[in-house]
C-alpha cells in the first residue's frame, strides 16, 4: 500500500501522527458533508425514503467492516457513551456481581459501569497493567483472563488500550467470558478501521465505535454492533423512526408498539442526519476499499525504524506482538524533560499525543517516511542532549 496523502487536504509542513486524537477528513468525506448541507436548500427534494436509505447503507458498510451477520445488527448513535448506556440498560444484573475493566481505561467505558454497579449493588474489578515494562502486554492479558470467573457479570475492554496501544487478545478473553456466562462488550474506537476485527469470531455482545478517529468520519457519529443477547432490549429513547412501519409517513399516528428488526431499535433520534450520515458512508467506503489489514501493515512498516532505533537512545516500546501497529506508546527516558520534548515537537510541527511519561504515536495512511523521520530526529536529539 502506498501513501494516501493525496486523498486528504493536509499541508506538507505539518506532520500529523495523531489519528488516535482526531482523524483528518478525506476530501471525499468533506465533499459529502458540503453536499449534505446544500441539500437543505431544496427541502422538497428530501423524500420519506431518504430518511431510511442512507441509514441502511451505513449499517451495511459497518456490518461488512466488523463482519456482523446482518446489517440490522448495527445501530446508529451519537457517541460511545450512548451505546454503552444502551448496553448497561439491557444486561441482566443477576448473571454476576463483578464487572472487569482494564486499568486507566477510557472514561466512556468506565462511567457506564460505575453507575450500573451503584444501581445494582455489584462491583468493578480493575485489572491494572504490570509495573515492569518487559513482556507487559502479555502479562496484562494473562491478568485479565485470570480475573474472569463464575462471579463475572461483564468484561468491558477496548481491542487496544487508548493510551499506549497495548493489544488485548479479544478472542481468548471472549472465550473465557463466555465459559463463565459473562457479557463481553468492546469499545472499538481506537481500533476498528485500522485493525481487522470479526464480531462473530470474538462473539462480543456489543462493539461500539466512535466514527471520528480510525473510521475517518465526522464527530458525533458512532456505530454499534449488538449481538443476539441484547437485540430484544429496550432503547434509551422512544423514537418514531425505530418503530415498525415508520416508513409509511401517512400512518405515523397509527401508533406501533413494535420496533424495527434487530439493533435498529437502539438508534438515536434523528439518526437520518443528512450531513453526517453521507460523510460516514464515504469514509467507510474508503476504508473498506483499503482494507484494515492493509492499513495495519502500512502503519507497522512505516514505524519499523522507530521500534528498531529508539531503544538505543533510552526509549522503551512494547514488543510488537503485544501492541497495535497503528498506535503505540513510547516511554521516555527519565532524563528527558517532557516540557522540552513538547517544545521541540511544536517547533517542528509534529503532532502527537503526550500522555504522562509516554508519547502516543498514531500514524495512518496519509503519513509517509518524512513524518516518521522528523519524529525520530526530534526524539533522538532531545534524548542525546540531556
Amino acid at each position: 500500500m502506498d501513501c494516501q496523502k493525496h486523498l486528504f487536504s493536509l499541508p506538507n509542513d505539518h506532520h500529523y501522527i495523531n489519528c488516535s486524537y482526531l482523524s483528518p477528513l478525506l476530501k471525499s468525506v468533506e465533499d459529502a458533508g458540503i453536499e449534505g448541507i446544500k441539500s437543505n436548500n431544496r427541502p422538497w427534494k428530501t423524500k420519506p425514503n431518504h430518511f431510511f436509505e442512507d441509514s441502511a447503507t451505513l449499517r451495511s458498510l459497518f456490518a461488512q467492516l466488523v463482519h456482523a451477520p446482518k446489517a440490522n445488527d448495527v445501530a446508529i448513535m451519537p457517541a460511545v457513551s450512548y451505546g454503552l448506556a444502551t448496553v448497561a440498560k439491557n444486561i441482566n444484573p443477576d448473571k454476576g456481581n463483578t464487572i472487569i475493566i482494564a486499568g486507566e481505561q477510557f472514561p466512556s467505558n468506565v462511567y457506564a459501569w460505575r453507575r450500573f454497579c451503584k444501581e445494582h449493588n455489584c462491583q468493578i474489578k480493575t485489572v491494572d497493567a504490570p509495573g515492569e515494562f518487559k513482556n507487559r502486554g502479555q502479562r496484562w492479558n494473562e491478568r485479565i483472563i485470570d480475573a474472569i470467573d463464575s462471579d463475572t457479570l461483564l468484561v468491558a475492554l477496548g481491542n487496544v488500550h487508548w493510551t499506549d496501544g497495548t493489544w488485548f487478545d479479544l478472542k481468548t478473553i471472549g472465550e473465557k467470558a463466555r465459559s463463565n456466562n459473562a457479557y463481553f462488550v468492546i469499545d472499538g474506537t481506537q481500533s476498528v478501521g485500522a485493525l481487522p476485527i470479526n464480531v462473530q469470531e470474538i462473539q462480543a455482545d456489543a462493539l461500539i465505535c466512535a466514527g471520528y478517529k480510525w473510521l475517518m468520519g465526522p464527530y458525533a457519529m458512532t456505530l454499534g454492533y449488538f449481538g443476539p443477547r441484547l437485540q430484544d432490549g429496550i432503547p434509551l429513547e422512544e423514537g418514531w423512526i425505530v418503530r415498525k412501519n415508520s416508513e409509511d409517513f401517512s400512518g405515523l399516528v397509527d401508533y406501533e408498539d413494535g420496533y424495527q428488526p434487530g439493533a435498529q431499535r437502539f438508534d438515536v433520534g434523528e439518526r437520518s442526519n443528512f450531513v453526517l450520515v453521507p460523510m460516514m458512508i464515504e469514509a467507510l467506503k474508503q476504508i473498506l476499499k483499503w482494507k484494515p489489514k492493509n492499513i495495519q501493515a502500512y502503519c507497522k512498516h512505516l514505524t519499523a525504524n522507530l521500534e528498531k532505533g529508539l531503544p538505543d537512545h533510552g526509549y522503551q516500546i512494547e514488543d510488537s506482538e503485544w501492541r497495535a501497529g497503528h498506535m503505540f506508546g513510547i516511554r521516555l527516558p527519565t532524563s528527558v524533560s517532557l516540557q522540552k520534548l513538547q517544545q521541540q515537537l511544536d517547533e517542528h510541527n509534529i503532532h502527537v499525543s503526550v500522555r504522562g511519561s509516554a508519547v502516543r504515536i498514531s500514524p495512518n495512511v496519509y503519513n509517509d517516511k518524512t513524518d516518521i523521520s522528523m519524529l525520530f530526529d526530534v526524539l533522538k536529539e532531545v534524548a542525546d542532549n540531556t
